[in-house]
């Protein structure tokens, strides 16, 4: 089930993690406070958005799933301006943003969705976007920038998240799952690299380079699919999907102008 899925790939990526913390012989952080940071993190960073998208993806195509997931760095920079976050966003962020977004419609095609676009299943995408962007900002406006290790935070946000989707669960129910050696490795995949390790980058980005720019990761996340989708899976692509490519990454770029200007 979604709730099964979920919880599995927040209790592997945080297992990881603590294995690592201890490793280094990292502690966990004491204070209250910092943990209560944690746990809105863990609400709107993972528990809410992976579950949106785990429910939704059974009803709507993943070119759905995957442009309103785009939209996530749009909410993002809006959010931030208006919760004055960010005060100013420059006019390289606003063309890279603007320019990223046009090449996920390239590749995602969501014309070609029909109905799909006004489902509930797209709903539930849109608010998990929406929640992701409340999560960029969070994060950098109270965790982020702490001092602490991106491994000690990320585990420590997995842990609550794994918390809330095991109450989740035995509120829904729990089900008889059928394992397969695909679906195994499929939610190991996804919980050790596409959770654990992916979080510490993620925090890694945003203490460098701010919620909005680290939000823009999203944009890239098609472009790795499309280039594994043709070393493993043998898949061709056309010529519209490298031109929707090409747009993702001139527009990374163009919203990374100012920090780069700013280093020189």
């Amino acid at each position: 089930s979604p709730v099964e899925v979920t919880l599995a790939r927040l209790a592997l990526g945080a297992a990881v993690l603590f294995a690592v913390m201890l490793a280094r012989r990292q502690a966990m952080p004491r204070s209250r406070l910092l943990w209560a940071h944690i746990t809105v993190a863990a609400l709107f960073g993972n528990a809410i958005p992976y579950l949106l998208f785990a429910v939704a993806e059974q009803t709507v195509n993943s070119s759905t799933a995957g442009i309103i997931n785009a939209t996530t760095p749009l909410w993002t920079v809006i959010l931030a301006l208006a919760v004055r976050h960010q005060t100013t966003i420059t006019i390289w962020q606003t063309a890279g943003l603007i320019v990223g977004f046009g090449g996920g419609l390239l590749i995602f095609a969501p014309w070609a969705s029909g109905s799909d676009l006004t489902s509930a299943g797209a709903l539930e995408c849109l608010a998990a976007a929406f929640s992701y962007a409340i999560s960029y900002i969070y994060m950098d406006r109270f965790l982020a920038r702490r001092g602490m290790s991106p491994v000690t935070l990320s585990a420590c946000q997995l842990l609550a998240a794994s918390v809330m989707l095991a109450i989740a669960l035995a509120v829904s129910g729990v089900k008889a799952p059928q394992f397969t050696a695909i679906s195994v490795t499929a939610i190991v995949i996804l919980g050790i690299i596409g959770t654990g390790l992916a979080y510490v980058l993620n925090y890694q980005i945003i203490t460098s380079e701010g919620a909005t720019i680290a939000s823009t990761v999203i944009y890239l996340l098609p472009v790795v699919a499309i280039v594994l989708g043709v070393l493993v899976l043998n898949e061709t692509v056309t010529a519209t999907i490298l031109a929707g490519i090409a747009l993702i990454l001139a527009g990374v770029a163009l919203t990374r102008h100012h920090a780069r200007a700013a280093t020189h």
